[in-house]
């Protein structure tokens, strides 16, 4: 888990050890969480995997950015202006996210900050965004035994109703079954494809209501 990008060769990476400390920090908070299974347990454990999946990715393109050739999504998060508004939404879903606050986070223009980032990420902010909450509330109803309340709470929607008209706009199916049904197999959202044109809709309704 705390292997990093260090560099072997012209144009090859190989696995590294202990390259940051926030790494290491983040491995044994999240070895404590799993062992103590503290109150709030469900919540934090989650959370603390996706900050040491950032902490690998940040990691990672700080020595691949300077020997390794990227494109694609780690062109995007390699940008400094779409890496901010990226980090942004990943470490803090339930913020009231707009076009404009995230366009500030990445020291763009609102015009400017939208078409670049969906140059590079190739979707929208919003659209993203709404991608980005409902999947993570997708694992969150897989892994852990939080209540929709909490959930809906956790990715930035004011209500269980919203968040549940939202989640079944996006995976065809109420939140509750998702979590009866354990893992079903992937829809759209789940497999990492373009969201589909409901939640474009509801990116611009959050932004209004915002």
């Amino acid at each position: 888990m705390l292997s990093v990008i260090r560099r072997r060769g012209p144009g090859e990476c190989e696995a590294g050890e202990g390259y940051v400390t926030e790494l290491r920090v983040a491995v044994e908070l999240l070895g404590k969480e799993i062992e103590d299974r503290r109150q709030g347990a469900d919540l934090v454990v989650p959370a603390l995997l996706d900050t040491l999946l950032l902490y690998i990715l940040r990691a990672w393109f700080d020595v691949s950015a300077e020997h390794c050739k990227i494109g694609g999504w780690a062109a995007a998060l390699a940008d400094p202006a779409v890496g901010a508004a990226l980090d942004g939404i990943h470490r803090d879903p339930s913020h009231p996210w707009t076009v404009e606050s995230l366009g500030r986070r990445a020291g763009l223009s609102r015009a400017a900050f939208s078409r670049r980032f969906t140059q590079f990420v190739g979707q929208p902010p919003l659209t993203y965004l709404t991608w980005w909450r409902l999947g993570t509330a997708a694992r969150m109803l897989r892994d852990s035994d939080a209540a929709l309340s909490e959930i809906a709470a956790a990715i930035g929607y004011g209500s269980e109703f919203a968040f549940a008209n939202a989640f079944k706009r996006e995976y065809a199916m109420a939140p509750g079954k998702y979590r009866r049904l354990g893992c079903p197999a992937p829809g759209r959202a789940a497999a990492g494809a373009a969201p589909a044109a409901g939640s474009r809709q509801l990116a611009h309704d959050d932004d209004r209501t915002a």
